[in-house]
């Protein structure tokens, strides 16, 4: 997870978006148990928006300079498969 420590500046913002009790999100809920305290440490302005409601598909939005916005689908991967997932989309500007 490498992504976590050097995420670009233009990165305005992070959401992810899962359900709290599903078996599709559950990858998602361990990717954030595993890896939301380090992204706030190395990045502690960045806003990092978890919502979790019922029914809800698992997936990550990320905001960019200018209003730029991007997501990807996470439902039913592993939390390693949401990192590489995650990992691409933060990547990319």
């Amino acid at each position: 997870m490498s992504f976590v420590k050097a995420l670009s500046p233009a990165i305005r913002e992070i959401r992810i978006l899962c359900c709290q009790t599903g078996a599709a999100s559950a990858g998602t809920r361990q990717f954030i148990t595993n890896t939301y305290p380090m992204l706030k440490l190395y990045n502690p302005d960045l806003p990092i928006l978890i919502r979790e409601a019922q029914g809800t598909p698992a997936r990550i939005f990320a905001r960019f300079e200018r209003g730029v916005e991007k997501h990807v689908d996470l439902e039913n991967l592993s939390s390693a498969d949401v990192a590489n997932k995650v990992s691409q989309l933060l990547t990319v500007s």
